[in-house]
């Protein structure tokens, strides 16, 4: 299985068809005209085993005023500790000496 993601819709296309696998875009029904939009995503994966003329499926990214939502970007959060354990005792609110803008990330 070739890595399709990160190409134009053009090269993934010709990579899929020097792999001979077939590609499918449930995102795009002009996906045989598109010719700049990037894949972000296909199935399968990269480097599976897939019989020759196998069908992958393969997603873009949305162009100009396509999509919406605007969630924006959700970095990973840690996760927190557990509460067990010995605990340091916090200084009150508005304690001259902390250090604005060095809390905890929990």
């Amino acid at each position: 299985m070739p890595k399709l993601v990160g190409l134009m819709a053009m090269d993934a296309r010709e990579a899929a068809e020097s792999g001979g696998v077939l590609l499918a875009a449930p995102d795009r029904p002009d996906f045989p005209r598109t010719v700049v939009d990037y894949v972000v995503r296909q199935y399968p994966p990269p480097g599976a085993e897939v019989p020759r003329g196998t069908v992958v499926t393969v997603w873009f990214d949305f162009g100009e005023g396509e999509g919406g939502g605007g969630a924006g970007v959700h970095e990973p959060r840690l996760p927190c500790p557990g509460g067990g354990g010995i605990q340091r005792e916090l200084d009150e609110p508005g304690d001259p000496y902390a250090v604005a803008g060095f809390g905890s990330l929990c």
